[in-house]
């Protein structure tokens, strides 16, 4: 009996407490057929700098690049070079033991002169005395040896290997004291400062390239230093497939950290102007649909479609469908609609707060 009574007493407490919350001491009554305020935060958009730009992605190549290799066959006298080193144009890099390349020389210069002597002689004799014939025969081995004595200088002087242009050069294929033929690789030589990086642009762009625009790139290999230099020059064919036309910018390296065939990202600068910017936060899409809620009279929101252009880092440039000073709400525009009535807060850290529930919602 007991029990039953405790059950009847809990039922008639609960039904009391009811009564009150439903009656109109217990409760503040809205107008009818209105929503209760939304508490939003908001952003006004602001001005700024933005870059037309367009990213790809690229590769490292040598200005000029060779291979080192001997034109005579020959023995290696001595190395004027270390792997890696930086070079000038025309250093001394190998000599190659030249004394039978001496010996041929003066052979044919001794040659020259015995042909340009009797040439002379006969040039001095009275015409009844030698036939034309004769002369013009001692003509042609004087011109005949002049050529021998040339042939003979320039493979001595293929005895000496300088580099053809500065830069640096790669792994050494010889040692000294071995003998090389001709052809033989010796090393490599790489001209990379400036570098340059080949990329490849989308064919909507032609209207707006040209070389000296500003690029800058970037290497996992250095992912703290960012690379500058300028387009140099542009492609003349569009692929007909990629439907990109290759690109070609110089790169900063005077230390010399970056190598030819690096992979790197780039970032190709069309030009610089002044932009309308919000923050990618207060961005809806709806299809293809892209808008944003704003804070009109009486604190009533509306749906804004926009165009939007470049997406920078926490920010949407806006082209047409807002001005500048129009507040845009940035937390809890996804319980809103037009006409919707909203409570402002002021909250300096709700962009913080967006963005780092954002982040962990992508991780």
């Amino acid at each position: 009996m007991k029990k039953q009574a405790g059950i009847a007493t809990l039922v008639l407490l609960c039904g009391g407490i009811g009564a009150y919350l439903l009656s109109p001491a217990g409760r503040e009554e809205a107008p009818a057929g209105t929503r209760p305020q939304t508490p939003v935060n908001v952003a006004e958009p602001r001005i700024d700098r933005v870059r037309d730009r367009v990213n790809a992605v690229a590769t490292t190549a040598a200005r000029d690049a060779i291979d080192v290799t001997s034109e005579v066959d020959g023995r290696v006298l001595r190395l004027h070079f270390n792997e890696g080193q930086r070079v000038e144009a025309n250093q001394l890099l190998v000599e190659l033991d030249d004394r039978q390349a001496r010996a041929d020389l003066r052979a044919a210069e001794a040659q020259l002169r015995d042909a340009r002597a009797k040439f002379d002689r006969a040039s001095r004799l009275p015409s009844q005395s030698i036939s034309r014939a004769d002369v013009e025969e001692l003509q042609a081995a004087m011109e005949v040896a002049e050529a021998r004595v040339l042939s003979a200088r320039t493979v001595l002087e293929n005895h000496t290997i300088q580099a053809p242009f500065e830069g640096a050069l790669g792994l050494r294929y010889i040692s000294q004291g071995a003998f090389v033929r001709a052809g033989d690789r010796i090393t490599t030589l790489d001209s990379i400062s400036p570098i340059e990086v080949v990329f490849s642009v989308p064919e909507r762009y032609l209207a707006e390239l040209e070389a000296g625009q500003r690029v800058n790139a970037r290497s996992d290999a250095f992912p703290d230093q960012a690379f500058d230099g300028e387009v140099t020059e542009l492609g003349t064919r569009v692929d007909p497939v990629s439907r990109t036309l290759q690109v070609k910018a110089a790169l900063d390296n005077k230390d010399g950290r970056l190598r030819p065939g690096q992979f790197m990202s780039v970032a190709l600068t069309f030009r610089e102007r002044d932009a309308l910017l919000i923050p990618e936060e207060a961005v809806l899409s709806q299809g293809s649909e892209q808008y944003v809620f704003v804070v009109v009279e009486d604190n009533e929101v509306e749906r804004r479609n926009l165009r939007l252009g470049q997406r920078l880092i926490g920010e949407a440039e806006v082209i047409e469908g807002l001005a500048e000073g129009e507040r845009v709400v940035i937390t809890g525009q996804t319980r809103l609609s037009t006409g919707d009535r909203v409570t402002v807060l002021d909250d300096p850290d709700a962009r913080v707060s967006v963005r780092a529930s954002l982040q962990g919602n992508d991780r």
